[in-house]
């Protein structure tokens, strides 16, 4: 899709079961049409650059859920970012804190 920008990229380092992305839109395209397309291309070069996955993921050899979270960035443009960035760093940090107070 024209003009559709991944600006930030964040995966979950302790579960390892999703994936944040930050991206910029143009008002041409529906946000929902663009999350389905990513999936979609996505799901075929994971399928291919990994023959495995077909075997593991899903009887219907589907990496990704049907499911999505959207939301617009607007004034914390700059905190959303930072914490798509730092994605299962600040969860796995706290677990091992409290490992290490008990």
């Amino acid at each position: 899709m024209v003009g559709v920008e991944i600006v930030e990229i964040g995966l979950d380092s302790t579960l390892r079961d999703h994936v944040h992305l930050v991206v910029k839109i143009p008002p041409k395209y529906s946000a929902s049409n663009v999350v389905a397309n990513f999936k979609a291309r996505s799901d075929s070069s994971i399928r291919i650059k990994f023959s495995w996955v077909k075997k593991v993921y899903w009887k219907e050899s589907v990496v990704w859920s049907r499911g999505f979270f959207l939301s617009t960035v607007g004034v914390n443009e700059t905190v959303i970012k930072n914490y798509v960035k730092s994605q299962g760093k600040m969860d796995s940090e706290q677990v091992q804190l409290s490992l290490i107070d008990k």
